[in-house]
């Protein structure tokens, strides 16, 4: 795969609420599927991709993933921790993680979806990012569980849902300059990568393509049970 992307983040610091009681005492990104938790997933694709320098925000039974995961070196990978002693959410993880991250584009992807395909569609158009867009995600057609979706698209640019033209659900997956933090005027210790991205789409900064990847938002005890079914 020819692609530019040599970093990637890993967001892990969620309590996953939702998936209680199975994270009461074990984080969601070490849940597993066919045996494997959902955050090795990532790794092992990310690592087959090329992509082998990882950050991992931590902070909800943090230690855990770090003992699980060590330094990645079982994987070929070299994993950075960024430790978060109160949640920073999405965009202020990224926000204090940007010293691990470096100047050139990275990958995203949220710890707790399943992915079997990897990041082939994301890689792929990852050269779209450059000086006039910030950010290229991944979206997928809306899951049952969040038929409204999340955006909708004019070309290939995101935009707010508008009516009466198609939405799609945003996968957790993208390719993020780090200026899409750095420029964004209103970043403080914790906030939201959906604020960063209204602000974006204001200013025709974000791209998107829909992905037609198989995509699990593992969401809830009953879709994990599902996968792991085989459903």
């Amino acid at each position: 795969m020819t692609h530019n992307i040599r970093k990637a983040m890993i967001l892990a610091a969620g309590e996953g609420k939702r998936m209680r009681p199975l994270t009461l005492n074990t984080p969601k990104p070490l849940l597993c599927v066919n045996n494997i938790s959902l955050i090795e997933h990532h790794i092992r694709h990310l690592v087959r991709a090329g992509i082998t320098d990882i950050v991992i925000n931590v902070s909800y039974l943090g230690a855990k993933i770090e003992t699980a995961l060590g330094s990645g070196e079982q994987w070929g990978a070299t994993l950075t921790y960024s430790y978060e002693p109160e949640a920073l959410e999405t965009a202020g993880a990224i926000n204090q993680a940007l010293p691990l991250l470096g100047g050139s584009p990275f990958l995203l992807v949220n710890g707790d979806v399943w992915l079997p395909g990897g990041f082939e569609g994301a890689l792929s158009s990852a050269h779209k990012v450059n000086g006039s867009c910030l950010g290229l995600l991944a979206l997928v057609n809306n899951p049952k569980h969040h038929p409204e979706g999340d955006f909708s698209l004019k070309g290939d640019f995101l935009t707010p849902v508008l009516p009466g033209i198609s939405t799609f659900t945003f996968s957790g997956v993208s390719v993020l300059s780090p200026n899409l933090i750095k420029h964004y005027p209103h970043a403080r210790g914790c906030f939201a990568l959906k604020e960063v991205f209204v602000w974006a789409m204001s200013q025709a900064q974000l791209k998107a393509y829909i992905s037609k990847e198989e995509w699990v938002d593992v969401g809830t005890p009953e879709r994990l049970s599902a996968l792991n079914a085989g459903a």
